[in-house]
């Protein structure tokens, strides 16, 4: 189940949000468990037994490591065991295959691996549950003794799938108490709005254009349908990732939670560095809280800060998928950041910013080939037509095409990756008042009722994130 659906818009989260809201305060963190594990259920009838196994076996060593913590080498061995398990169901699923075909390619073997589909939101709530052991085993956090409490952190469904990823630090004294009132019940349904208008209105329509074009024999394309096409894939991504993430921290504060903001107007940008503090904030922060500064982080002078850095972003490009693409995708913003760090950063300050912003847009447009094609040949093949190598010239029929039907809709993606919206809803509900009062509510039922109407002649309606 998506939350950019019908049947999860007009069924599941009304009955939800009623069931929730009648229920005792101290029912309600099982009321959220028992929806979220139908939530995952939906499309997941088998994998849900994973999910399940997964929180019971860190609820339980995370109660071994609070009962031995004076016996250090039972607590370690308890700490390691969970560590390996959690990575471990996390690799069979998401990298064996990969491994295989790989030692296949290298030690011209014949070794099988079963072909079984990724669990949605592995990658997700692996991460949740391995901070959660880490965590306690640091004494970082109080063991959590209520299973229906801790079962709601590890599946609770706005955030199940697609993250952001929730330390459990952040929230564990909402899952004991939080305020439920009308206020953030309505901040709440603002911003999901927002994210469903993002993702089915802006993401959902530019996406059409990156999916002709992937389509289209590269040797089929020029110059500019390549560049449109991948500037398509840019701002798809980034409405279809943000307006998730926006949908899921609008639906936590429904509910009482607050989540991190996971992006924050990357686009905006003026260096790589910049940017990767920007988008998927939450995955960013736990690489570097539990990878980047154990390893010393930049305490340990400049060489080790590096190597740090590169381990962090192999691993980054790893987490992202079984695939050559993405650890080269990984190590080439890692190479960027890397640069910036030893000399870059100082020459883009000296610049105009408009000279900083064109040069992030640029490696990042470029890292999305990377990204999204399927393999590193495909990729290298769409950086030559990109650079007026092969294809068919600079222009052709097909691109003015579809720059002519695409150039209102990309404008508006453009402003709106900015903070000019955002800012402009404010000063109207603040400085006009009785008017504000009136358009902003008045806007936001005109995006429910426009994605509403766009999802009930659907077609076309992915999430890109749910593949990781």
């Amino acid at each position: 189940m998506v939350f950019s659906s019908l049947i999860f818009l007009f069924l599941f989260l009304p009955v939800t949000v009623l069931i929730y809201y009648v229920s005792p305060r101290k029912l309600r963190n099982a009321v959220l468990l028992i929806a979220s594990l139908i939530f995952y259920a939906w499309g997941e009838p088998l994998y849900i037994l994973i999910m399940i196994f997964s929180t019971v076996f860190d609820y339980v060593n995370g109660l071994l490591i609070d009962k031995y913590r004076y016996r250090k080498p039972i607590a370690r061995a308890v700490f390691i065991g969970s560590m390996v398990g959690s990575l471990g169901i996390l690799g069979f699923f998401k990298y064996a295959g990969f491994v295989v075909d790989n030692l296949n390619q290298l030690l011209h073997l014949n070794l099988h691996a079963a072909d079984l589909p990724l669990p949605v939101g592995i990658s997700f709530y692996t991460f949740q549950t391995m901070s959660y052991v880490i965590d306690v085993y640091l004494d970082k956090v109080p063991v959590q003794r209520n299973f229906v409490s801790f079962g709601a952190y590890v599946t609770m469904f706005p955030q199940l799938v697609a993250g952001p990823i929730v330390k459990y630090g952040d929230i564990a004294r909402q899952l004991d108490s939080r305020k439920v009132t009308l206020d953030r019940f309505g901040e709440g349904a603002e911003l999901f709005i927002r994210g469903l208008a993002k993702k089915v209105l802006l993401a959902n329509n530019i996406g059409w254009l990156w999916t002709s074009v992937k389509a289209t024999p590269l040797e089929q394309l020029s110059v500019l349908s390549a560049w449109l096409g991948i500037i398509a894939f840019t701002l798809q991504i980034y409405f279809d990732f943000s307006g998730y993430s926006d949908m899921a921290r609008g639906l936590g504060k429904m509910f009482g939670f607050d989540f991190m903001e996971n992006f924050r107007y990357p686009y905006i940008s003026k260096s790589v560095t910049e940017f990767w503090r920007r988008w998927h904030i939450s995955l960013g922060m736990w690489f570097r809280e539990y990878v980047y500064i154990p390893l010393g982080g930049n305490r340990s002078g400049l060489r080790k800060q590096l190597r740090n850095l590169l381990i962090v972003w192999f691993l980054t490009g790893l987490w992202h998928g079984a695939s050559w693409n993405f650890i080269v995708w990984g190590l080439y913003f890692g190479f960027f950041v890397m640069v910036e760090k030893l000399l870059l950063l100082r020459w883009l300050e000296r610049r105009p910013a408009y000279v900083a912003h064109i040069y992030t847009l640029l490696v990042l447009i470029f890292g999305w080939v990377l990204f999204e094609m399927d393999t590193l040949a495909s990729a290298g093949r769409f950086f030559s037509v990109m650079l007026g190598i092969g294809g068919q010239g600079l222009v052709d029929q097909q691109a003015l095409y579809a720059l002519s039907t695409n150039a209102i809709l990309l404008v508006v993606l453009a402003f709106c990756a900015t903070p000019f919206p955002a800012k402009l809803l404010s000063y109207v509900r603040e400085k006009w008042r009785i008017a504000g009062m009136i358009t902003v509510p008045f806007l936001y039922i005109l995006f429910m009722t426009l994605s509403t109407a766009y999802l009930v002649n659907a077609t076309y309606n992915p999430f890109l994130y749910f593949r990781f």
